[in-house]
């Protein structure tokens, strides 16, 4: 009965080009059909043979009904667990006007800063939260989670050991961290040869085989200690220091830069972004000036543009270790940028004086059931304490847990509980009558009652007060940033004002080559948001959880079926730490096989930074294949090397199709040459967007593979982060998959955690789910089609004009291409940097530049770009080679032109000083598109060098803004 089909199907929402225009790309491309340019791009060795075994597709409407069912399944009680995630209340002006807005939600990393300056100014006021909370003096623009910002750190201290400490291998954590992040610390501590040493802090004795320590302020227990001595005994024996903080402790609490920390940790999550059942949340990493070259992730800073007015850039870009290969120390790629940017504006709205206003009445509420409890006869031990109470139990009173417990689930309450203890962490969502009924349980489990009034008797005695060293003297937030926008209707123009600084999605297509950068739609989006998504623990009770179980399974079955592996593991929360715990899984399976000595990964030389860099983390050896001259992996230096290694091979890490853009049409020769000889295969399925439907990593001979969800299925980019990496395994390999000390999925031979949530950035997984679901089998391999479709138009399109550098044999490529630019530098002086600042005047952002290959732009158009606005991006390049050709001819000054000077701000278009040798509307309107559609970059070029000469990573003062 197909005649009574809803007509409107996603797939052609999703999908850019109409049928029409499929006709007249193929015509341009010179095929008669989609099926005749697949089989002339995809090896014919490798394609499926049969559909994907996925359910019937669902209209939008259709998938929101089925979505609501599902998370109705999942039930939201108040949490007090604590343990680093809190119930938080997100301002409606930035719930609305950010995480819910496809102008913040769908901006890519800041690298093009001019057309990047709201989100870096919003990274920058991030920086400056943290660096003015923690006491210290430069902070990263956030991390993946608490779990990985504590072992950038201990990895960084472990980097930075003086020569006299060359054999200190040892980490003491103290036994009050989370245990989730110890977790994450033994993982990561294991190849680098690094003992963790968990322990009591308080009679810990400091020698020279330890390097770091790590402290939890306040700790996991609630107690806040005075760590000043034990840091003092640590420095004196060469012995850095971390400390974890709960930031929003921190506006009452003393600095941990002011009792001499040197890194900071953490979590901004309560800084009004959702639980999300585990993320996404914007970890944070502060420390001092002398560590400001090691520092792991982004950095953004100030410097100043083409007209020496101030401007944001990301400082000291090489920081990015990935950069480094294999002598990288950190694989970080991507940061939690949306989350950072609503926890920075969190403290933008509300203020110092807010914000300690909130940390304050925490602290009340938590005093005053603390207060009750003694009444009541119950043993809190903690003494000092910001949110959180420690509730002990004895001997026969244990059985108390039992009934309270039951008393509280009852009343739809969660408190964390242990097998001497409950653990009550207050939060800002709670109320006095929450505080009430916590206090109404506790004393109905004993058969006592306190009145009202004798209730608000004790709250009359609170006071806000610490022991000596611990209370807060000094100020934090100074900036106007932080003392402006405390009213919705200037908050709201400020979140606007910097939104409209920055090219995203809804502007014009973002053609990044290996970036991925289609439609976020709406309906897939809207699920993140709802409370039954975003508002549970991590760590409530599993029956409270079975919506997410029910998205779990389904989505791990239909990843399982597109990739043709057996099973996920969805904890990995970027596309590099998927890269990283796929190959601890391999390590872990072959030391299981009595292969513990195989450490060499062998990476061909186009591969992206992240792989030898996480195969260094994965304690492995990296040996470098070369590229032959049609980009492919040359076979015979790849046999040579694996024939030196063959007692040592561990993996193979291979992109594909590959950075290059083309398919490997040997690949499933490469893989069975390294399974000939003990070696496994990982395959970084950053490129699964040419996959999916028409091939898949199993059919290429690959054992195990991560998923960029953030590319291929949809979570947006974020201004550079959330994503999702989560790995997929053959069956040989789900054993070792990643478990959790918290809540175990059971893997028998598991590596330890890779995350601190057992789920990674479990609210964000509903996005995907939507998208796999609103296509359908047919639908995601249409989309694979398209997004091959549109790259090869492009190719057809421009490839008169500029020099293509790698196809396949019969002329096409995948769905990204390489335009090499190099020879422009001769002809005209002109810098492939050039031509991307040039393309911000026509209201591009600029394709990958510079990467894989020096001096060229790699394209990369998705499914979802129209034929328009391919046309548009076509025309665009055109354009500028007859801007480069007037350089070449002399009719245009080769210093003085509109490439070298791009882009072009309005302020400098309108101004009376206009001394250059082209007109005003050469530089501002070179198309007519731009006449009807302006985008204006709000700042000229970026001085980079003057930004890393005189680095500012915080809100710089008004002063600097006054000219003379």
């Amino acid at each position: 009965m197909k005649n009574f089909n809803h007509p409107d199907q996603f797939v052609n929402r999703h999908i850019g080009p109409n049928k029409e225009d499929i006709e007249d790309m193929l015509h341009t491309i010179g095929v008669n059909s989609t099926d005749e340019l697949i089989n002339e791009t995809v090896p014919s060795d490798i394609r499926l043979q049969k559909k994907l075994n996925l359910s019937k597709p669902l209209g939008e409407y259709e998938f929101l009904k089925k979505l609501k069912g599902i998370a109705q399944k999942n039930k939201v009680f108040k949490s007090y667990i604590g343990m680093g995630y809190h119930p938080t209340i997100t301002p409606a002006v930035i719930l609305r006007n950010v995480l819910e807005n496809p102008g913040w939600y769908t901006q890519y990393t800041p690298y093009q800063a001019e057309i990047s300056q709201g989100r870096l100014e919003a990274l920058l006021n991030f920086q400056t939260v943290v660096i003015d909370l923690t006491g210290m003096n430069i902070a990263n623009a956030s991390l993946l989670d608490e779990g990985t910002a504590a072992a950038e750190a201990m990895t960084m201290l472990f980097a930075l050991r003086k020569p006299d400490k060359a054999e200190a291998k040892t980490f003491f954590v103290s036994k009050d961290c989370y245990p989730q992040t110890i977790d994450v610390l033994r993982t990561r501590a294991n190849p680098f040869g690094i003992e963790i040493l968990v322990g009591d802090h308080k009679d810990i004795q400091l020698d020279d085989k330890i390097f770091g320590i790590l402290l939890q302020y306040p700790a996991d227990s609630g107690e806040v200690y005075n760590y000043k001595d034990i840091i003092e005994q640590a420095h004196k024996k060469d012995i850095l220091t971390v400390v974890a903080a709960d930031l929003l402790s921190l506006t009452l609490l003393t600095p941990p830069g002011e009792f001499g920390a040197d890194v900071v940790i953490g979590n901004t999550q309560r800084f009004g972004v959702p639980m999300g059942y585990g993320g996404p949340h914007a970890a944070y990493f502060a420390t001092k000036e002398e560590f400001k070259r090691h520092i792991p992730g982004r950095i953004i800073g100030v410097s100043v543009d083409s007209n020496n007015n101030p401007a944001y850039r990301m400082a000291l870009q090489t920081r990015e270790q990935h950069i480094r290969r294999e002598k990288a120390t950190s694989n970080i790629c991507t940061a939690q940028a949306l989350l950072a940017t609503m926890a920075g504006m969190y403290a933008v709205y509300h203020g110092p004086v807010g914000i300690k206003a909130i940390a304050e009445r925490i602290h009340k509420l938590a005093k005053l059931i603390d207060l009750s409890l003694q009444k009541l006869g119950y043993t809190q031990v903690n003494k000092n304490y910001f949110d959180t109470l420690l509730i002990k139990f004895n001997g026969d009173t244990r059985e108390k847990i039992t009934a309270i417990r039951k008393l509280a689930l009852s009343k739809s309450i969660n408190f964390r509980y242990e097998e001497d203890s409950i653990g009550i962490s207050i939060n800002e969502p709670t109320s006095l009558n929450d505080a009430l009924e916590i206090i109404k349980i506790f004393a109905k489990t004993v058969n006592k009652t306190l009145s009202r009034k004798e209730i608000a008797a004790l709250a009359d005695s609170i006071e806000v007060s610490f022991d000596n060293g611990l209370q807060r003297t000094s100020s934090y937030l100074q900036h106007p940033i932080f003392n402006t926008y405390h009213c919705e209707t200037e908050m709201l123009r400020y979140l606007k004002r910097l939104e409209n600084k920055d090219l995203s999605l809804v502007h014009s297509m973002t053609p990044l080559g290996s970036c991925t950068m289609k439609l976020n739609a709406t309906t897939e989006m809207i699920g993140i948001t709802w409370e039954e998504f975003s508002g549970l623990h991590p760590f409530a009770p599993l029956d409270q959880a079975q919506g997410y179980a029910e998205l779990f399974t389904e989505l791990e079955h239909d990843l399982a079926e597109i990739t043709g592996f057996k099973a996920v593991s969805f904890q990995p929360n970027s596309g590099a730490q998927g890269e990283y715990s796929g190959l601890m899984v391999i390590r872990a399976y072959l030391k299981s096989k009595g292969e513990g000595h195989r450490n060499v990964v062998v990476i061909p030389s186009s591969a992206h930074g992240t792989n030898p860099a996480s195969a260094v983390m994965a304690g492995m050896h990296v040996v470098v294949v070369n590229c032959d001259d049609n980009g492919n992996v040359d076979l015979n230096d790849l046999r040579n090397k694996v024939e030196e290694n063959k007692n040592n091979l561990a993996a193979l890490l291979i992109t594909y199709p590959s950075t290059h853009g083309v398919y490997e049409e040997k690949i499933r020769e490469i893989c069975s040459l390294i399974h000939e000889n003990g070696g496994q295969v990982y395959m970084d399925g950053a490129n699964m967007n040419a996959q999916v439907g028409l091939t898949n990593p199993a059919a290429i001979g690959a054992d195990i593979c991560h998923i960029n969800l953030h590319k291929t299925f949809c979570i947006p980019h974020g201004g550079g982060g959330p994503g999702m990496g989560p790995i997929v395994a053959s069956p040989h390999l789900v054993p070792f998959l990643p478990n959790h000390t918290v809540v175990n999925p059971g893997h028998e031979k598991g590596i330890t955690a890779v995350a601190s949530a057992p789920w990674g950035s479990a609210d964000i997984l509903v996005i995907s789910y939507a998208y796999i679901k609103m296509m359908g089998a047919e639908g995601l391999t249409s989309a694979s089609i398209v997004a091959i479709l549109n790259a090869n138009y492009i190719k057809a399109r421009l490839e008169p004009y500029f020099s293509v550098l790698y196809t396949g044999t019969k002329g096409r490529v995948a769905h990204e291409l390489m335009f090499d630019m190099r020879s422009f530098k001769n002809s005209a002086q002109i810098e492939v940097e050039d031509i991307a600042k040039r393309l911000m005047d026509y209201g591009f952002h600029a394709p990958t530049v510079s990467f894989p290959v020096h001096g060229t732009l790699m394209v990369e158009p998705t499914e979802s770009e129209s034929k328009e606005e391919l046309d548009r991006f076509c025309d665009a390049l055109i354009s500028i080679l007859g801007e480069m050709k007037e350089i070449e001819a002399g009719s245009a000054d080769i210093n003085d032109n509109v490439l070298r000077n791009a882009p072009h701000t309005a302020q400098s278009v309108i101004s009376d000083n206009w001394k250059h040798s082209y007109s005003r509307e050469k530089a501002a309107y070179p198309v007519q598109s731009t006449r009807t559609n302006k985008f204006w970059p709000s700042v000229g070029r970026i001085n980079n060098a003057y930004g890393d000469r005189n680095l500012i990573c915080t809100c710089p003062p008004v002063s600097d803004y006054v000219k003379d």
